[in-house]
């Protein structure tokens, strides 16, 4: 029976540059189980290692956490790469930490890129450059997350930093994403009026959360089975009733 999923796609943790320290794996479930979310997806800037922790957490809640990653290609567009499991998304990191800069990162000058359990204990730092552009081309990336099994989604195109549209100012026609997202500061009929072409492709919302009051700003719905890679694919592709719910 296919039903109706709230889906919040974009979530930083306190792995993040930029991500408020309070972004643990524990309080961002807490509070997506609050406001009845259904999916959300832990996508740390060129990093996973927070994402098992996230998986743990919901375990107690009646929530589905996707683990992955937004990833900076070597044009420094932003692409978030979604998986159901831990194990490929690893294997992503792998390829993500071969290709970054040698240089370790300064806690004084970038803070601290914090490690955490699901029960909100720091178990470690990171020491990547995880700001940093990787040596990836966009379609080298894409590429990679599908071989492993995974959703490619264009972060927030209607930004002028660190999005495809917005560094190269066009999709490029082999880049084979499986969706867009659009940011919470534009709605879907001013980014299909802005930038013509992108309706050939699904649009998402999430909110990119770095803060915890700021999980859910933005949301997409699904109808789907179940709540997985496969299902949110299908609803890509409006195959078998499966398809995203267009709200107002």
């Amino acid at each position: 029976m296919l039903k109706k999923f709230r889906a919040d796609l974009h979530i930083h943790t306190c792995l993040s540059p930029c991500a408020d320290l309070t972004m643990s794996p524990r309080r961002i479930i807490d509070k997506a189980a609050a406001l009845g979310l259904d999916i959300i997806a832990i996508c740390d800037h060129n990093s996973a290692e927070n994402a098992a922790a996230a998986v743990r957490a919901a375990l107690k809640h009646n929530i589905k956490v996707l683990p992955g990653m937004e990833i900076t290609t070597l044009e420094e567009a932003h692409i978030l790469a979604l998986f159901d499991e831990t194990g490929p998304v690893l294997k992503l990191q792998e390829k993500i930490y071969a290709h970054l800069p040698p240089e370790e990162n300064s806690q004084e000058a970038f803070g601290y890129r914090i490690i955490a359990n699901e029960f909100d204990e720091v178990e470690g730092y990171s020491k990547k450059l995880l700001l940093s552009a990787t040596e990836l081309t966009l379609e080298e990336l894409v590429d990679e997350i599908h071989r492993l099994g995974g959703l490619a989604i264009a972060s927030h195109i209607d930004r002028e930093a660190f999005s495809v549209i917005g560094n190269l100012g066009f999709i490029p026609a082999e880049l084979e994403l499986d969706a867009l997202e659009i940011s919470v500061q534009i709605s879907r009929d001013e980014a299909l009026d802005r930038y013509p072409g992108i309706e050939k492709y699904p649009l998402v919302t999430s909110s990119d959360a770095h803060y915890l009051e700021d999980i859910g700003r933005a949301h997409t719905s699904f109808l789907l089975e179940t709540p997985d890679i496969s299902e949110i694919r299908k609803a890509f592709t409006n195959r078998e009733g499966r398809r995203l719910i267009r709200e107002e």
